[in-house]
């Protein structure tokens, strides 16, 4: 009976977290593979989760009939399979793209997720009602649960991405979907049959406490599940814009979240929530510094204290919830207040907070109000510190008082007149100082540590003066953030002289001279002495390239190669990146060029496929972060490509990236295709190009016929494309990131 209930819910599980990569790997051609698409469909699920506890919640003391309906609905939603979207299933261009997103997972995923979504609670529920020895305390069946959300999590990007087609993925995922019926019908029988048996012991109907379920212990269990889901999604969009937008790197935040969850509801915890608290004040200590000093390295080691941080959050959070948990009777309501609590954590990061914060404000703050709800440090009197609050003791709400205002106000004032004294004595913070002077303020905060109201009020003080001490080095000048990612703008100084950067994440998307007179000279990638340079000299001349379309505008620095009688195209998914390329305080590119460009807002191929030019040159220069989207570089996307080029035109590609090699893909489309293709790569460049504004480069051009890449064949440098053993051909349907990782 057990090993039935623990199957059915693993495989409902491992469905649920199968499908959340899955789906997002269909609509990511046509959101430009933002990593706020990630962040808004986890709203999604989230949201669907709740409404799936709630429907549980709703059966749960309902009768034969009820289950017997609940069967058929999940069996009707099998007409709904495979999953997949329809051709008319299209964002607007320059429309919301949130909203589109929302409304297309409802009609298309909404049901069969929600279905699923009751498997969790409703099992439990059913169980305990068997007289199995462990029915009276049926929550750890939730850590088996968890566990094959972490199976289906980790085994789509390593398993099932790299063998099956988007077509196939979603044929398995139905055969798995029809599996898991005769499961859940199967326990539902075994339920009834142990509830009407005579002989079967009754479960004692006395809850796990006599605590009463009160709207404050229900409040606490929404604030208690808020946290962590606010960290997990805080933590991707970090890692992703200010440290690192390291592929799959998503996949570790939401692992972490799900552990936590195992462990916190597992019958034998490995620790405690008190314990974890501790955990987390030096967790917490370590992401002060790291963050409020823009450090990046050691990679490792920032990482780590994240996930760290992360790890002890979601054990103290979740621990508290799982010491709170209510009897039998109240254990449907107790999730549903819990996926409450997700989908306010989750539309707090992806919703509210592009709309409030310029940069990554929400992970700061929610980091704080994890402090605050911690229990206290444990006093040296005590017994057991790792222990949590006995089962059906709700966690003590967090009072504030007179003394934690006063003490979190004297250190704040104290480090602003440190910060502001020093600006005064007319010597401007560096990165290596601050450092120092955080890690001197992580002495008075752990002084706090029994004090958890006054920790976190403390903590948020001094993480509020931080950016006055801060970008001396390199000054942000303006901050934007849309939905596809945060945008600055930032002063460099070098010994050739000043110029504004581009910054996406902690990518370069551009930059130039802030002298408007050199407004002709393109750096970075785009340098007239790197590939890109050579390419318009050989390929972009007027008049033989009389069209230019460039996917992917950046700052505008290809614009700086366009010549009288030309006509040239942008094509760009994100309107904040208009706005910024066309503002000349910042770059005057495009304010430069001979003619006005024509910009088609919208995600690049989309935009192509329905633009009637035919070009000389067609450049693709399409990325989000480091990221590539995918969607751009498959066999479909090129036959695209291509059929917008004149007969003699060319295709162009930026490949420079850390993390993929994408001259293997390049190379296998381009042989599938029966074209032929040229790499240039300048893996290094001199300190002193590096001052003069050119970074390190990698360019490609394919053509039709090799004798259009007569210009090139010439130079060594320019080297037939090479293919990669393990790498396949991608198609729409099918790709393989792991294949490409540097």
């Amino acid at each position: 009976m057990l090993l039935l209930f623990s199957v059915a819910l693993f495989v409902s599980a491992a469905l649920l977290f199968a499908v959340e990569p899955m789906f997002a790997r269909m609509v990511l051609p046509l959101l430009g593979g933002s990593p706020s698409l990630w962040n808004t469909a986890i709203v999604f699920y989230q949201a669907a989760l709740l409404g799936g506890y709630g429907y549980a919640h709703l059966l749960s003391g309902r009768g034969l009939r009820w289950r017997a309906a609940h069967l058929a609905v999940m069996a009707a939603a099998l007409l709904l399979l495979p999953l997949g979207l329809g051709p008319t299933q299209r964002p607007v261009p320059g429309g919301d793209p949130v909203g589109w997103l929302l409304l297309t997972m409802t009609a298309t995923v909404g049901l069969p997720f929600l279905l699923l979504a009751t498997t969790g609670p409703l099992l439990q529920r059913w169980f305990a009602h068997t007289g199995h020895p462990h029915a009276r305390d049926p929550y750890f069946l939730y850590a088996a649960s968890n566990v094959g959300s972490m199976v289906g999590l980790l085994a789509y990007p390593f398993v099932v991405e790299p063998r099956w087609t988007l077509a196939e993925q979603s044929r398995l995922w139905a055969i798995g979907y029809g599996l898991l019926l005769p499961l859940i019908a199967a326990c539902a029988f075994v339920a009834r049959a142990a509830a009407s048996s005579p002989a079967m012991p009754r479960p004692d109907p006395a809850p796990l406490s006599d605590a009463p379920v009160t709207w404050r212990r229900r409040l606490t269990w929404v604030a208690l599940a808020f946290v962590p889901s606010s960290l997990m999604l805080g933590v991707t969009m970090h890692f992703s814009m200010d440290i690192v937008a390291m592929p799959l790197l998503w996949i570790v935040p939401l692992a972490i979240y799900l552990l936590t969850f195992i462990v916190a509801f597992a019958a034998r915890p490995l620790i405690g929530p008190r314990r974890a608290a501790q955990v987390l004040i030096f967790a917490v200590l370590g992401v002060l510094i790291v963050l409020e000093a823009h450090a990046s390295e050691t990679l490792w080691l920032v990482v780590g204290l994240h996930l760290a941080a992360l790890l002890a959050a979601g054990l103290t959070c979740h621990g508290l919830l799982a010491a709170d948990r209510p009897g039998i009777r109240d254990l449907t309501e107790f999730y549903v207040w819990v996926a409450v609590g997700g989908v306010l954590g989750g539309a707090f990061n992806a919703l509210l907070a592009p709309l409030v914060f310029r940069s990554v404000a929400e992970y700061p703050l929610v980091l704080i109000v994890a402090c605050v709800l911690a229990p206290p440090w444990p006093r040296p009197a005590r017994a057991m510190p790792g222990a949590g609050p006995s089962p059906g003791e709700a966690a003590p709400a967090p009072r504030v008082s007179g003394g934690d205002l006063l003490a979190a106000v004297i250190l704040t004032a104290i480090v602003a007149g440190i910060i502001f004294g020093v600006r005064a004595a007319g010597h401007e913070w560096r990165q290596g100082e601050f450092v120092v002077l955080l890690a001197v303020l992580c002495f008075p905060l752990f002084a706090f540590r029994r004090r958890p109201v006054r920790f976190g009020l403390a903590l948020g003080g001094v993480m509020l003066l931080s950016p006055l001490a801060g970008g001396a080095e390199r000054p942000t000048l303006f901050a934007a953030r849309s939905f596809f990612g945060i945008h600055r703008i930032q002063r460099v100084r070098t010994p050739a002289g000043t110029m504004h950067q581009l910054m996406h994440g902690t990518t370069v998307h551009g930059i130039q001279w802030v002298d408007p007179s050199r407004c002709d000279e393109p750096l970075g990638y785009y340098h007239r002495l790197g590939p890109a340079g050579q390419i318009f000299a050989a390929f972009g001349q007027a008049p033989g390239a009389r069209r230019v379309g460039v996917a992917g505008l950046g700052t505008g620095a290809l614009g700086a190669y366009a010549e009288a009688g030309q006509r040239w195209t942008f094509f760009e998914i994100d309107p904040v990146v208009v706005r910024i390329a066309a503002d000349p305080r910042w770059f005057c590119y495009l304010d430069g060029m001979p003619a006005p460009p024509r910009v088609r807002l919208g995600d690049a191929r989309l935009s192509i496929a329905t633009d009637t030019t035919r070009y000389d040159v067609l450049v693709l220069d399409a990325y989000s972060s480091d990221a590539i989207p995918v969607h751009l570089l498959t066999r479909e996307a090129f036959q695209e490509y291509f059929a917008h080029l004149t007969p003699h035109g060319v295709l162009v590609l930026h490949l420079s990236n850390r993390f993929f090699d994408l001259e293997p893909v390049v190379a296998r489309i381009a042989r599938d295709g029966g074209w032929s293709g040229r790499l240039r790569s300048d893996g290094q460049v001199s300190e002193r190009e590096r001052s003069q504004g050119r970074f390190p480069a990698d360019w490609a051009v394919v053509a039709r016929e090799e004798r259009e890449l007569a210009p090139l064949a010439g130079d060594p440098r320019w080297r037939r494309l090479r293919e990669r053993a393990g790498v396949p051909l991608w198609t729409d349907s099918y790709s393989s990131l792991v294949s490409i990782l540097r």
